[in-house]
């Protein structure tokens, strides 16, 4: 009897069993979650990660001595113009991560398919600006297999040269920016452009005269060659065409979310860029600038004391480390160093302020130096001048509406400051540094490219270098991919902050 009812045991649960796999794999198929997903979303959100790190508020914008701060530890480096690798590999991390690691796959899904044509050629667009960041900033990097570990299982990629890389990004752009095809499929849900061919094209083309003025001492009768090409393209001429990420409450900008936050009290601007623009009487320094009179502490610096007058703002010298802000700021006859001019948190440098990529004023100001080389024809330096400067003024206002400079401003300011022709090139990469502001790469690579504006070394006593020329590798590529780290090393140089990328002579 025993042995029967355990039979009917065993019987029962092998027909409990077969009835409970059965259906099993549709029982357990999520019906909802993508197993797909449409590849200009992953185009938006390479575009999206073009967006400038905390790292790049450190030593981009630092080693051009714009905004600055005296603390050391985690946010120390051009403020002492010392080596940090826990900031320095923020940009090298985020855009393989984020950007590239979706445009080679963009690019791959793409490949076959004419009918996403303008969508591949898109992203190589957004590719090259990506690899020129990268590139200007380090020197070497893996360019042909960086970013393959997904499609091509290249975990360990090889570092290509810069000139290697320049030479690809410029067949690069050109071939993808004449490619896209106006009676092509529009990709509009594209974040960029909305799938505007016409403004793409004019993305493209001003990616192209960059990198033509990037060959300016290392290859001047290439870059000659390629400004012309991207010129009569046409580039982005109007602050309505600028290549901008438009940030929002739910995707802030990175370096605006950084000095809302915990470091909101710690970063000012420099004397130098303070003392340039008040000497010059630049309506722009109130429209960028706030001081917070008499503060003693970060709480207080509020609305209730601040201020845009321009009389009132005051750099923080360059060089100093908190004990030296603090003396400094008592020699000035300030209340404390909480009292420097700082980046208004509350109007450019917002949680929801723009990142600008490209703009008509970096634009024109570039075709004004290429005038000024003869490299174009058509124009005069000073109109380029003169219309790179007001467009950058005019685009303050676009970022927040108490940032608006009016025309009788902009009109004073060139009738007080003219164009001179003697002073073309330092006059035009001067204001290209003013124009490139909060756009740390670019402000990084025209200071090294054409020398301006004439900035005095980092007096800070313990830094290891005067001036910094590129930055340093992830300690990650150096555990990881050594063998590749150290031959580009050997053919580049030392794994410095000193050590000069190769359009750098």
């Amino acid at each position: 009897m025993q042995k029967i009812i355990n039979y009917i045991f065993i019987l029962v649960v092998l027909v409990y069993s077969s009835g409970c796999d059965n259906n099993f794999d549709e029982l357990n198929t999520n019906k909802v979650s993508a197993t797909s997903i449409d590849p200009v979303f992953q185009l938006n959100a390479a575009i999206v990660g073009c967006a400038y790190p905390n790292g790049s508020l450190v030593y981009d914008i630092g080693i051009v001595q714009q905004i600055v701060t005296p603390n050391s530890g985690l946010v120390s480096g051009a403020n002492y113009n010392q080596d940090n690798r826990t900031l320095t590999q923020e940009l090298w991390q985020g855009y393989y991560r984020n950007v590239i690691k979706n445009t080679r796959d963009v690019i791959n899904q793409t490949e076959d398919n004419p009918s996403r044509a303008n969508l591949k050629n898109m992203t190589r667009i957004v590719q090259a600006f990506a690899f020129m960041v990268l590139t200007d900033d380090y020197g070497s990097i893996p360019y042909f297999e960086g970013g393959k570990g997904y499609s091509d299982q290249i975990y360990l990629p090889v570092y290509d040269s810069q000139e290697a890389i320049y030479e690809d990004l410029i067949k690069e752009l050109t071939e993808a920016t004449a490619a896209l095809d106006l009676s092509g499929t529009m990709e509009s849900a594209d974040i960029l452009y909305g799938g505007d061919l016409n403004k793409w094209k004019s993305f493209g083309y001003s990616l192209l005269l960059r990198a033509g003025m990037r060959l300016s001492k290392v290859d001047p009768v290439t870059a000659a060659q390629v400004v012309q090409v991207a010129v009569q393209g046409g580039v982005i001429l109007t602050n309505d065409d600028n290549a901008k990420i438009n940030h929002d409450p739910n995707y802030t900008n990175p370096i605006g979310n950084f000095l809302n936050a915990t470091e909101a009290s710690n970063f000012y601007l420099t004397e130098p860029f303070v003392d340039y623009l008040r000497n010059r009487n630049d309506p722009r320094l109130s429209a960028i600038a706030v001081t917070y009179v008499g503060a003693k502490s970060g709480p207080e610096q509020t609305a209730a004391n601040e201020t845009y007058d321009a009389s009132i703002h005051v750099g923080m010298p360059m060089g100093n480390d908190n004990a030296g802000a603090v003396s400094a700021a008592s020699a000035l006859g300030l209340a404390s160093f909480y009292e420097f001019a700082q980046a208004d948190r509350r109007r450019v440098t917002k949680n929801t302020a723009p990142n600008f990529l490209v703009t008509a004023s970096q634009n024109y100001l570039l075709m004004a130096e290429a005038r000024e080389r003869g490299w174009i024809s058509s124009g005069s330096v000073e109109e380029y001048y003169n219309a790179g400067v007001r467009a950058h003024m005019n685009q303050l206002g676009t970022v927040d509406e108490g940032s608006v400079i009016s025309t009788s401003e902009i009109d004073q300011y060139l009738e007080q400051n003219p164009f001179e022709a003697s002073m073309a090139m330092e006059q035009i990469n001067t204001q290209y540094w003013i124009s490139s502001f909060l756009n740390g790469p670019e402000a990084f690579a025209n200071f090294r490219r054409s020398g301006y504006p004439e900035l005095t070394p980092n007096p800070y006593p313990g830094r290891d270098v005067e001036f910094i020329n590129r930055l340093t590798y992830p300690n990650s590529e150096i555990s990881v991919n050594s063998e590749n780290v150290q031959a580009a090393i050997s053919a580049q140089g030392a794994d410095n902050l000193e050590t000069k990328v190769w359009w750098d002579k």
